[in-house]
Formats: C-alpha cells, sequence, structure tokens
C-alpha cells in the first residue's frame, strides 16, 4: 500500500510562520513590508514580503513559496539521481535580514519541505532548513545567544542533532575559494526524512519558530552602537562574500532560478550595496581583523 502525506498542513504552517515574522520586525523597524504575490507559470507561485530603506534594516526579505511541476530540475537530484523525472512539490518561507547598523549581525533562516511523485511507487519526500548568523563586528556573548537558541530548537527531539546540525552549517556555508567560512554558523539541515513525517515536521516547525528569539534580541542590544564610514565601508567589503556564496554555492538559490522560479524573490537575498576591492586586508589589531581571527574559524560557541 503506498503511504499518503498530508502536505496542506506544512503549508499552511509556513505561511503563518511568514505573517508572524513580518509582523515581530515591523513592530521592531517602525516601517511596513510590501507584499508582492506571484504566480509561476508552470505551477504555483508565493508571495515575498519585502522591506527596503527602513529605519533598523537596509532589505529585509520574507518569501514564501509553493511551486510545482511534472519533473524536478537538476538541482534537487544531483545527490539522488533516482528521482529524476519525478513530479515535485517545494514549499518553505527564507528570511534575510540585511541591517542598517554594521553592528547588527546579517541573519539567514530557511525551513523547506520538498514532495516528489511517481505514479504506482512511494512518495519521496524531506524536510530542509536552518538558521545562520553573519556578523561583521562580532560578540562573543551574541554568537554564544544565537548558537544556544539554535540547540533549544532542536534538543526536545534528539541531543545529538545540534552538533550534527552546527557542523553540517560550518561545511555549508563555507566559500572554499576564499577558505573562510561565510559567518559565525548556526544550524543547516536537508533531506531529512527519518524517524517519520509528524517527526520531521515537528522539528522542523521548531527551528522556525526559535528564530526570532535567536535574533531578535541581539539586534535590540546593538542596533544604538555609534558607526560611521569605515564600519559601513567594512560592512560593504564583507557583504561580498554574502553574494558570492549565494552565487556559486548556495541550492536554494540554484534550484529556483533552474525550478522556473520567481528571479526577484530568488535574489532578494541579496544585500542592496556591495563593495569589492583589490587583494585587501584588514589592519593588524583592527577591529576588523578580529572578525578574522576570532569569528569566522568554525568555532563551537556552546
Amino acid at each position: 500500500m503506498i503511504a499518503m502525506i498530508e502536505v496542506s498542513p506544512v503549508k499552511e504552517f509556513f505561511i503563518s510562520l511568514q505573517d508572524n515574522i513580518v509582523q515581530e520586525i515591523e513592530g521592531l523597524d517602525g516601517k511596513h513590508f510590501i507584499t508582492d504575490k506571484w504566480d509561476r507559470e508552470s505551477g504555483g507561485g508565493g508571495t515575498s514580503r519585502v522591506l527596503e530603506n527602513g529605519n533598523l534594516f537596509e532589505r529585509a526579505g520574507v518569501n514564501f513559496s509553493h511551486v510545482y511541476g511534472d519533473q524536478l530540475p537538476q538541482s534537487a537530484t544531483t545527490a539522488r539521481p533516482e528521482l529524476a523525472g519525478r513530479s515535485f512539490e517545494a514549499m518553505g518561507v527564507s528570511v534575510v535580514l540585511h541591517p542598517n547598523n554594521p553592528y547588527v549581525p546579517t541573519v539567514h533562516m530557511n525551513v523547506r519541505f520538498f514532495f516528489a511523485a511517481r505514479k504506482s511507487e512511494e512518495p519521496v519526500w524531506w524536510f530542509g532548513g536552518g538558521m545562520d548568523l553573519t556578523p561583521y563586528y562580532g560578540f562573543d556573548e551574541d554568537c554564544v545567544h544565537f548558537h544556544e537558541t539554535c540547540r533549544a530548537s532542536l534538543d526536545p527531539f534528539d541531543k545529538a542533532l545540534y552538533p550534527k546540525f552546527k557542523k553540517w552549517c560550518d561545511s555549508y556555508f563555507y566559500l572554499k575559494h576564499r577558505k573562510e567560512p561565510r559567518g559565525v554558523g548556526g544550524i543547516f539541515f536537508d533531506d531529512i526524512s527519518t524517524p517519520d513525517f509528524n517527526t520531521c515536521f515537528a522539528m522542523t516547525r521548531s527551528v522556525g519558530k526559535h528564530f526570532l528569539a535567536g535574533y531578535m534580541p541581539i539586534v535590540e542590544k546593538r542596533q544604538g552602537i555609534p558607526f560611521g564610514d569605515k564600519e559601513k565601508d567594512f560592512q560593504a567589503y564583507r557583504r561580498g562574500r554574502y553574494v558570492e556564496f549565494n552565487l556559486v554555492f548556495d541550492r536554494g538559490t540554484l534550484f529556483g532560478l533552474q525550478s522556473g522560479g520567481r528571479t526577484e524573490s530568488i535574489l532578494m537575498s541579496m544585500p542592496p550595496n556591495v563593495k569589492w576591492r583589490y587583494n585587501w586586508s584588514p589592519d593588524n589589531s583592527s577591529a576588523e581583523e578580529a572578525l578574522y581571527e576570532r569569528y569566522l574559524i568554525g568555532k563551537d560557541w556552546v
């Protein structure tokens, strides 16, 4: 007998999660998101919620998408070629927040669900997600708080998950051509389908619900720190690493573009102002050097 998977509760949770995150960010920033609903010609659509030039955030994007089609794109079958030719549904919420103040870190969170089917065969499904922090000027207590929150989201299910997903995050968000991590990590997981659907869904819900608790206290604590042109310049330089990772390595970006997703929504994650420099390195003993020496080292924070 072929197992039945009910996907509508997953979609309902993702939509409510998007709404909750938008409301909390609007309450802190004081400006409102625009709402852009879109349809995908070959199946599905989504809602992009974007705030630009806010009081605290230069750009904040909170996107929901639900796309489907007759055949999985190549990016989704590279690791599992046996799924080629299956019809699919893919849905999720993706959050990227680029703050104005360089002392407030950029943050990314994503929760997602894939479902692939072929007539007369068992469906294949999996969850993925995670959250990661990208500071420009690091604070130990912020890193500890973020990682403690990540751990709290997973410990009720299995205390072995946090170290496993933390290591996975460090590996995934690593820029091989730069030989450095994108930030101080967090958690990352993909292709998760054990022990069963209900447990995997509950774990994914927990990760999504813990996101604001992991990030918002950091924003509230750092948003008032004075900064000048030097700090903004360094922030723009480091944002270049964010762009490089998303365009070269990120599986979500590649999946979205290859599956005919909405380009504006997919590239919402890009920071609004970025700089590149030729062969630059920070001054010795500077606050900028401290980022490389103390924070971009794949450290165990908890």
